[in-house]
């Protein structure tokens, strides 16, 4: 009886609602809402009413829902006959050397490394562990973030990049505890580098030990390094951190229609490597109008990175590493065939973390809340758990990795270059100097 009741009271709500939707004028029509979400976007009215609510400066998590590289236009050419595909992936290598030219060099298993998600900033102490565990059983590498070495991070990570940041946060002490050095000059997400603030009451004991901060301060990531006001001391400062260890030593810079001129004032110093983050990067929370409308994309980024490299005589000096939005194995290959050595993965990462566990969050909360520093739910992260399932994910990447090496005739992740790639775009082949598709060849 009560089930019946309640189904006559939705039809009859129904019923009338249909009516209003179908009879009433459009400025009482409820279906209203509809046009205007189609005209304005449901985010843009999600984000105008946080606007309107707090008015604060919004930080959206992960990073922009704006992805312009044209990984998806890009095809690669397996060889069948004329030439022949590798007789057994057993052959098949995909280790990954950065820093070849120095004493320490970083030896990894496969190109994939975790990018800089950092301690507090960003990720839980938890989550950090578990990264520095699922890394070292995949035989890659991970990356501090812009935070300060934490025992617990260098204890459970085989192979550790620490970010030299412009919060200072990387002692010296800390800096000859890592296995590469990340100078931290600007991030994809945040258009490049932008003045970052943590609260003191957001900081807990253990990351304001971590951070080296007295009670009641805040921490603030600056726009540049003190004491740094041209790019001659850009230069000072990279050369002094290249002198003073054995490791590789990189830079990292968001993605811009500068980079040539950027790569111009890197490229005085003996760098090692140098980190692009494409606009697609992500990030704990940036505002919108720095991840939506700044910077330059991470395909467009590493295509131009890549050749103003080889035009100056520098690819096999300077090695690149490209991030930002990149999710499959399929745009891992495709970025090493534009001339990556190497590529960060971050938020794919998380998800593959979290795969396990994310019925723990959901409905009530989105997953990210069992990894972020103040999320509601860390305490439920189970850190074995979630070591084990990213290992396994970058386990799998790398095998369809020398799936596709095997069709494209290779015996290495190294061999990988532009004449293993087409597209039927013309703008795209002409940009990137590459086979065009939808033409005959004779």
């Amino acid at each position: 009886m009560i089930e019946k009741m309640m189904l006559w009271l939705m039809n009859s709500s129904m019923d009338a609602a249909m009516k209003d939707m179908l009879t009433s004028e459009y400025q009482e029509n409820p279906f209203l809402m509809t046009t205007i979400a189609g005209k304005l976007s449901p985010r843009a009215i999600m984000e105008a009413g946080m606007r309107a609510q707090s008015g604060q400066e919004l930080k959206r998590p992960i990073g922009s829902p704006i992805v312009l590289s044209p990984w998806d236009k890009i095809l690669f050419n397996p060889r069948q006959i004329f030439q022949l595909p590798t007789p057994s992936k057993k052959e098949i290598l995909t280790e990954t050397v950065i820093g070849p030219h120095t004493k320490k060099p970083l030896r990894l298993s496969t190109p994939i490394m975790l990018t800089g998600m950092s301690y507090g900033g960003s990720l839980s102490l938890a989550m950090k562990i578990a990264i520095a565990k699922g890394t070292s059983l995949a035989g890659t590498s991970t990356n501090t973030g812009e935070t300060g070495l934490t025992e617990e991070e260098r204890d459970n990570a085989k192979l550790l990049i620490g970010q030299y940041n412009r919060a200072m946060r990387m002692k010296e002490k800390d800096l000859q505890r890592l296995d590469a050095i990340e100078i931290q000059l600007g991030q994809g997400a945040w258009g490049g580098a932008a003045e970052i603030e943590t609260k003191s009451e957001k900081i807990g004991n253990h990351l304001r030990e971590t951070w080296d901060l007295k009670e009641g301060e805040s921490s603030v990531i600056l726009p540049r390094f003190t004491a740094v006001n041209c790019s001659e001391d850009i230069v000072k400062l990279i050369k002094r951190i290249k002198e003073s260890h054995d490791v590789p030593v990189g830079v990292k810079i968001a993605g811009s229609d500068f980079i040539e001129f950027d790569l111009e004032v890197i490229t005085r110093t003996d760098i090692d490597f140098i980190t692009i983050d494409g606009s697609e990067g992500g990030t704990a929370g940036a505002p919108p109008t720095l991840e939506d409308n700044v910077g330059l994309p991470t395909f467009h980024s590493l295509v131009r990175a890549s050749d103003w490299l080889k035009e100056k005589g520098l690819k096999d000096k300077v090695q690149l590493i490209v991030s930002g939005g990149l999710t499959t194995p399929g745009h891992f290959l495709k970025a090493l065939a534009l001339g990556a050595d190497a590529v960060y993965i971050g938020s794919i990462a998380l998800m593959a973390v979290l795969q396990s566990q994310m019925t723990k969050a959901l409905p009530n909360y989105p997953p990210p809340q069992l990894a972020l520093y103040d999320g509601k739910l860390q305490d439920e992260f189970d850190v074995e758990k979630g070591a084990k399932d990213l290992a396994n994910f970058l386990n799998s990447c790398t095998e369809e990795i020398k799936s596709a090496l095997q069709v494209l005739g290779k015996t290495s992740s190294t061999q990988l270059a532009r004449e293993d790639i087409v597209t039927v775009d013309k703008d795209l082949a002409e940009f990137m100097g590459i086979r065009y598709g939808a033409s005959h060849r004779k």
